[in-house]
């Protein structure tokens, strides 16, 4: 575990095993999503499901089946509801917050798997994927803003990247869900795997009626004392404890010290301080890269693509991706904290790259339907999964939860995770067109076939290039650190060698800190500001010796050698 980063540092006080397992707990809100985009990727390839849906296309065989318009439309509007709950996540995150934000998107999604379960046509099934989409859009940012607000930051990326192993677990599940039911004859073959996803749905939505609130959310909202009661469960220490009283006041200092840089609006991240603007963009591009590299082209149309590509058993192949998916993930949860973010996504994306190429290469020159072509189809993509789930998958997830500042966390991370889903949508949209081989409603689609992953394969080069210039290092620092970081560090690339120093205290009541770095002019005007209201109560030019004495009680008490930085 010392390998892996995992050891808890000997000068950190209480106890982390409480803010670990409720992060585990609570990552496992991934299992909605993954678990609904697996189980639609088997059900498409249902013939019961063509047969009960179909409203009079047939394929080139004969057989039954849906348009692809109305493919892409069944796969597409979870992605739009998702976007839409991903923007709404933030006001009503900030407003309710974290907890029961998330118990009321629970709410949602149930209802809209229950119209999913009873639909007939194809607009009652769309209906209730969109509210399931909605609901799924809020737990996508609620729940890596509720680890990463409650982790310890010695295991914050491991804790994170377990939401995407639960995603991979979701869709690996689904995967074998309909394995043993597409067979069954009648509606029972897409309703039980359909149905099954509120079973998870429920027992989260219990789990959070008795996990606390995060203490960082508490004293944006000047909480205080309910703030010190969060954090004295999640580290098992007194309330009245030294370490304790102190990490609180650090975290409200942080906070203060953002809110005198500028406020906390929809255009303030993009346009406030510090560097909110290079953050989102940064938050935004790694969310809509993810989308790029094409992994949901798999995970949404996998099953059929397999089938068209001329592969024997496309439903068993798929099981064995999704179980290549979910093992994959482990190895980003050993290396996400020795590695670092960094290293992780430039060495994934030049993986997924090479992969990609061969495969496009090999089908341009050997046609799609060989038996060839279908064996390299499968051992590459196989890899290509691998890279994906071990990098992109997770790391993603954990670089957009750290990197914005307590006042616009959730605004921040709800447009970055909207313009995941805006790309998702757009993929689960267009693809059908892109590679369908079928004549689609009196035109041809570009029928590209395996050709595709020429496409994902150049966004995947891009992705190296926009980590290198744009992903700041933030494994092992606080939250609070990472402001420091985009500070003090002018270029990502070297980020890896920032040692934080800053005591927001110090900065937000003096406007300096022990560091040496000389003060901006937002915090030589907070401190001009306070030391003017500090000569007006204390009265004339007799306050020399009593504004000395009023800084001198504001400095921490020193309690030895103590990390209070989780």
């Amino acid at each position: 575990m010392v390998g892996f980063g995992w050891r808890k540092p000997a000068n950190v006080a209480g106890t982390s095993a409480p803010a670990i397992l409720l992060s585990l707990f609570v990552a496992t809100g991934g299992l909605l999503f993954g678990y609904d985009t697996g189980s639609i990727n088997g059900i498409l390839a249902m013939e019961s499901f063509k047969k009960d849906f179909t409203t009079g296309y047939f394929d080139k065989e004969g057989v039954p089946g849906m348009y692809p318009s109305q493919v892409s439309l069944i796969v597409a509007m979870l992605s739009a509801g998702t976007m839409v709950g991903a923007l709404i996540s933030a006001p009503i995150g900030d407003l309710w917050g974290r907890r029961l934000s998330l118990i009321a998107a629970l709410g949602v999604f149930c209802v809209g798997a229950i119209f999913q379960v009873c639909a007939t046509n194809v607009a009652l099934l769309v209906i209730g994927r969109t509210l399931a989409g909605i609901g799924v859009g809020v737990v996508s940012v609620l729940v890596p803003l509720y680890q990463s607000e409650m982790a310890p930051k010695w295991v914050r990326g491991t804790l994170v990247c377990a939401y995407q192993l639960s995603i991979t677990a979701g869709l690996f599940a689904a995967a074998g869900v309909n394995i043993l039911t597409h067979n069954m004859k009648g509606a029972a073959a897409y309703r039980i795997p359909i149905g099954l996803q509120l079973t998870w749905a429920v027992v989260l939505a219990l789990g959070l009626l008795i996990l606390p609130e995060t203490p960082r959310y508490l004293i944006k909202r000047g909480y205080k004392d309910a703030a010190a009661l969060s954090l004295s469960r999640l580290r098992r220490l007194d309330i009245t404890h030294p370490a304790l009283i102190e990490e609180l006041a650090e975290i409200q200092a942080n906070h203060e010290y953002e809110l005198a840089l500028g406020p906390d609006t929809y255009k303030d991240i993009f346009f406030g301080e510090p560097h909110l603007g290079r953050r989102t963009l940064t938050g935004c591009g790694l969310q809509m890269l993810q989308q790029l590299t094409g992994v949901n082209f798999i995970m949404y149309y996998g099953t059929d693509f397999f089938q068209k590509g001329g592969v024997d058993d496309p439903y068993l192949i798929t099981l064995i991706m999704q179980i290549i998916n979910m093992v994959s993930t482990l190895p980003g949860l050993f290396v996400v904290e020795s590695w670092g973010r960094r290293r992780l996504l430039i060495v994934g994306a030049a993986g997924m790259a090479i992969c990609q190429l061969l495969i496009a290469s090999f089908a341009t020159a050997n046609g799609s339907n060989s038996e060839t072509q279908s064996r390299i189809l499968i051992i590459f993509v196989a890899i290509y999964i691998f890279f994906f789930a071990a990098s992109w998958g997770p790391v993603v997830w954990v670089v957009t939860s750290e990197i914005y500042p307590l006042k616009v966390r959730a605004k921040s991370m709800s447009v970055s995770t909207a313009s995941n889903w805006l790309l998702n949508f757009g993929i689960a949209y267009g693809t059908p067109y892109m590679v369908d081989t079928n004549r689609i409603e009196g035109s041809r689609s570009i029928d590209l076939g395996s050709r595709i992953f020429f496409l994902w394969g150049a966004f995947c080069i891009l992705s190296i290039a926009f980590v290198w210039f744009m992903v700041y290092e933030t494994s092992k620092i606080s939250l609070e650190q990472i402001d420091e970081m985009y500070e003090r560090v002018d270029h990502a690339w070297n980020s890896r060698r920032f040692e934080p120093s800053w005591s927001f205290q110090q900065m937000r009541d003096f406007g300096f800190s022990d560091s040496g770095i000389p003060p901006q002019e937002p915090q030589l005007e907070l401190q001009q500001s306070r030391s003017s209201e500090s000569q007006s109560e204390t009265g004339g030019s007799s306050t020399n010796t009593a504004t000395t004495s009023s800084q001198d009680d504001k400095l921490p008490i020193p309690i030895g050698h103590v990390d209070f930085s989780y």
